[in-house]
């Protein structure tokens, strides 16, 4: 069947439907969202002369929720125009509209009877073979569309998301017996490709997989905090990246989904299981007295931590669960702390804390990480068919860096079994025969396949094509060059890839070098160059520390050279002879935007944040991202329409003194970093694929490299206006006397030095005036105590 999503509804509007609404809109999908009509007038519709039959008082649920999603953080919304997408509603006056709709996803309260009469409205007015989902997080799939027609059935799944939908990767799907295998299959792909989503296929049991684990392993970090006289502050200090999970750990996780929706998802499961699993979910009685004073987190101002100003600024204070009085923050400084900090990698971190027996850090690892993976192994073929499964569910949804059976292997399965034994500890059979059969991990790579351990054998695991991941394919494809700071890696069917992998991704002369290698090769060998990698950001900027050495011993003809070598690299790379594509995601910041905006065309993730912010650090881009980023406005200018080239020149100028920063990559065009002929992957995971196709397409459709041009500027009299604006930011207190003096530089180089307005001047004259400036700025003490606070503290000093 030609099945496609060209329009869905939402039906509820709460924070996790308009959630929904807003992730669709994001990918370009117009949705409905319905709510319920209010039973009385509020005090400004009473003001208005409004009756309740007034469409704006039927409507105000679902509107007042969509236009709450502008005032969100962080945004639901990749763009604030992507609400244009979402049209409201009422469940009395618009379930007809179901039937122009191809998927209808209810998001209501979590009541079954509740559900069932939505979705008996929704089978009277849907069409025939639309698919219809809950966003259920634990009511069974299959109970509510027990009393619906055959077609409703088997168009019938869960799909739940998980919040916030637009940032969380993980989206499980959940068939029944009467699910068309067709609509499962399509869902599936449909998540993977056009939601960006990582699609976990799991089973009708209680919470699913995800929430059934990872509430499971909070209820029981919870109580051995309580046997082990733990304080919360130091359980943190141990449960987040020292073992592979988020800087949120437990109890900052807890306060930041809310106690009183945890509760709730930990009741769901009591209420539906037996023995000793429900014991685990009932709720200590101190988070029941938390519950009842509303001390629920973030949205109540207080729950496990509480941000308190003192004497020394704010500060932020734990709770103490045996008094419920707030108290300084602890944290756990063991032998094995240190060791695991030592180590590099999740895997090694996790086996070198969990070994250290009679550590007090170690013991409390230990206690929580056995039987979240004891649990995980009862439950296999319970709530999902494969290993696999459990542990991208875990990744995607809990944001672990390992799944509990990749956890199991780092810390090495024998050896723990063998203690698990020796503690008491019932081992689920089919593990036992695991080891039995002489196996030593339930993973297993060769040839740059991975395989899973399944039912007595292993099996390939199977990926999606359009999944290029650099890891396994360096083990099976050729690696062409490689230094210290980047690869170029063959990525096949005649397309190169050059990888980033420095400190960071900070670029230096390394990777400098390594461009102007794979310009050269690629011209020769290949159809055209992927600039990509995988790490956690794409760039964060060139390499700030060895600037700052530089500088503070007085080596300016150093620094001249490296940054006239990136200059002349980007310049290289912008007229090479193949095509070349950057594919940015997460953090493409400075000389990471300055690598992107001379490509041939640039593949945006849909999270990227991307921003030329070196005012921050007290200087101005210095590898060509002012002329470039002037350079792409104009070109943004539809050809044959008059424009006021002063208003380019203060645009460009804004963002860059600013340093502005995109929320998205759809934020990125909107500040002109991106033009019509980018594009913006929503499944980051397929970015390098997305931007491998872009290469074969230029290639095959002729490319040729682009024309040497001469740049209108704007001159002295421009020059003159921007300065106009940054004195007023002064004069006003936003600006100190440095920023002026950055502000100054920048306007410099933008108006193209002291000529008149609409002169035109070549890029390399703009590159030498943007050097001049960089270096001038470089020497300055102001800018290197900026460069010094970033460097130490992380975040940019005003002065």
């Amino acid at each position: 069947m030609n099945r496609k999503i060209k329009r869905a509804a939402v039906l509820g509007s709460g924070v996790m439907g308009a959630g929904i609404a807003a992730h669709l809109a994001n990918v370009g999908i117009p949705t409905l969202m319905l709510d319920i009509v209010p039973k009385e007038l509020n005090e400004k519709e009473k003001s208005k002369g409004l009756t309740l039959e007034h469409p704006a008082v039927r409507n105000r649920v679902a509107e007042m929720n969509k236009q709450a999603l502008k005032k969100q953080k962080p945004s639901p919304l990749t763009s604030q125009a992507n609400l244009d997408l979402i049209q409201v509603g009422n469940f009395s006056d618009d379930m007809e509209k179901l039937s122009e709709v191809d998927w209808v996803i209810e998001v209501v309260v979590e009541n079954l009877e509740i559900k069932k009469k939505v979705f008996a409205q929704v089978d009277q007015h849907r069409k025939k073979g639309s698919i219809i989902s809950s966003n259920t997080s634990g009511i069974s799939i299959e109970a509510m569309s027990a009393d619906c027609s055959e077609d409703f059935r088997s168009h019938f799944l869960g799909t739940h998301f998980f919040n916030p939908p637009r940032y969380l990767k993980l989206l499980e799907v959940i068939p029944t017996a009467d699910t068309d295998p067709e609509v499962l299959s399509y869902m599936k792909a449909f998540g993977e490709d056009v939601l960006g989503k990582g699609v976990v296929e799991a089973k009708d049991t209680p919470n699913f997989i995800a929430n059934r684990i990872g509430t499971y392993g909070l209820l029981v970090t919870v109580q051995k905090m309580l046997q082990g006289g733990y304080s919360i502050g130091e359980v943190d200090s141990v449960t987040g990246p020292m073992i592979g999970r988020p800087k949120s750990a437990t109890f900052r996780t807890l306060d930041v989904v809310g106690l009183d929706t945890f509760i709730h998802v930990a009741n769901n499961v009591h209420e539906q299981v037996a023995g000793e699993e429900k014991k685990v979910f009932e709720i200590p009685s101190f988070m029941s007295e938390m519950l009842e004073k509303g001390w629920i987190g973030a949205k109540s101002g207080q729950g496990f931590f509480l941000k308190k100003k003192g004497e020394k600024g704010s500060e932020i204070l734990q709770l103490n669960p045996e008094t419920l009085e707030y108290e300084e923050r602890g944290k756990l400084k063991t032998k094995a702390t240190e060791m695991a900090k030592q180590e590099k990698g999740a895997k090694r971190k996790l086996k070198a804390i969990v070994s250290a027996k009679g550590d007090r850090a170690g013991d409390l690892v230990w206690s929580v990480v056995k039987p979240v993976l004891l649990y995980s192994g009862e439950l296999l073929g319970e709530i999902a068919d494969d290993v696999p499964s459990i542990d991208e569910a875990m990744r995607w949804g809990f944001g672990w860096e390992l799944g509990p059976f990749e956890m199991w292997d780092a810390i090495g399965v024998k050896a723990s079994v063998e203690r698990m034994k020796e503690e008491g500890e019932t081992v689920p059979q089919w593990v036992e025969d695991f080891i039995e059969q002489g196996n030593e991990s339930f993973y297993k790579r060769e040839n740059g396949s991975v395989y899973y351990y399944h039912n007595g054998s292993y099996q390939e695991q199977k990926f999606n094509v359009k999944n290029i991941n650099l890891k396994r394919f360096k083990e099976t494809n050729e690696v062409i060059k490689k230094n210290a700071g980047a690869s170029l890696i063959d990525l096949g069917d005649g397309v190169a890839g050059l990888e980033f992998h420095s400190q960071s991704n900070a670029i230096g002369l390394d990777i400098i070098q390594m461009i102007n290698f794979a310009v050269d090769h690629v011209d020769d060998h290949f159809k055209g160059l992927v600039i990509g990698n995988q790490g956690k950001n794409f760039c964060v900027g060139a390499n700030l520390g060895m600037i700052l050495m530089e500088a503070q011993d007085f080596n300016f003809f150093e620094i001249e050279m490296v940054v006239k070598n990136f200059q002349d690299a980007m310049t290289k790379m912008k007229y090479s002879d193949k095509p070349v594509v950057t594919a940015p995601f997460g953090m493409t910041l400075g000389g990471g935007a300055e690598v992107c905006l001379p490509a041939d065309s640039i593949q945006a993730s849909q999270e990227t944040y991307m921003g030329l912010v070196e005012a921050g650090v007290g200087l101005i881009p210095g590898g060509g991202g002012n002329k470039e980023l002037y350079m792409k406005h104009l070109r943004n200018i539809p050809q044959g329409v008059d424009f006021d080239l002063q208003k380019v020149a203060n645009a460009v100028f804004e963002k860059i003194a600013m340093a502005k920063v995109s929320t998205s990559g759809e934020e990125a065009r909107e500040n002109g970093f991106l033009d019509q002929m980018d594009q913006i992957s929503a499944n980051g995971d397929h970015l390098l694929y997305d931007a491998k196709q872009k290469v074969i397409g230029l290639h095959d459709s002729g490319y040729q490299a682009p024309k040497r041009t001469k740049v209108p500027v704007v001159g002295e009299q421009g020059y003159a206006t921007m300065m106009l604006g940054a004195k007023s930011l002064a004069l006003s207190g936003y600006a100190s006397e440095h920023d002026l003096k950055i502000a100054e530089k920048l306007a410099h180089v933008l108006a193209g030095g002291k000529v008149k307005e609409g002169t035109l001047v070549d890029e390399q004259y703009l590159l030498d005036l943007e050097r001049e400036a960089f270096l001038s700025l470089v020497g300055e003490p102001k800018s290197q105590a900026r460069m010094q606070h970033m460097l130490m503290k992380g975040k940019p000093l005003r002065n």
